[in-house]
């Protein structure tokens, strides 16, 4: 049994490199307003909080990684809701990843919000913007 733990230890060591995840200062979104039906895109820095409808979105970092290795992008956000009574209610806390947008996306009953990539710059035009891709 400890010639197998020793094994198994050492297959586990013995892997491929891997290079450290880019860490990013801007998160990019997609949220879906089921009311309209429109779809919108926001950047949002790195801690900073963006509103979308009665959604706070709040991204604690953003990673990629390396062009030489394969693609992942996730995110760590946290998401709350402004409540009706105006009272701020935390509707999710955890990882994002953009290749699975289902896979942790929010799904509220009026908005989805899900991350799509990660950016080493906000554009030029200002922080949070959206734009429309209906």
């Amino acid at each position: 049994m400890r010639f197998l733990i020793v094994i198994l230890l050492a297959g586990w060591h013995a892997g491929p490199a891997q290079a450290e995840p880019i860490q990013n200062p801007v998160a990019v979104f997609s949220g879906l307003d089921k009311i309209t039906g429109r779809i919108i895109t926001f950047d949002v820095l790195v801690n900073e909080t963006v509103q979308f409808g009665a959604l706070q979105v709040t991204p604690r970092n953003c990673h990629t990684r390396p062009p030489t290795e394969p693609a992942q992008t996730l995110s760590f956000v946290e998401i709350d809701e402004i409540t009706l009574s105006n009272k701020i209610q935390r509707i999710f806390s955890g990882w994002m990843f953009a290749a699975s947008p289902g896979l942790n996306a929010v799904e509220h009953p009026v908005y989805d919000v899900w991350l799509t990539d990660c950016k080493t710059a906000l554009p030029e035009t200002g922080s949070g913007s959206g734009t429309d891709q209906s």
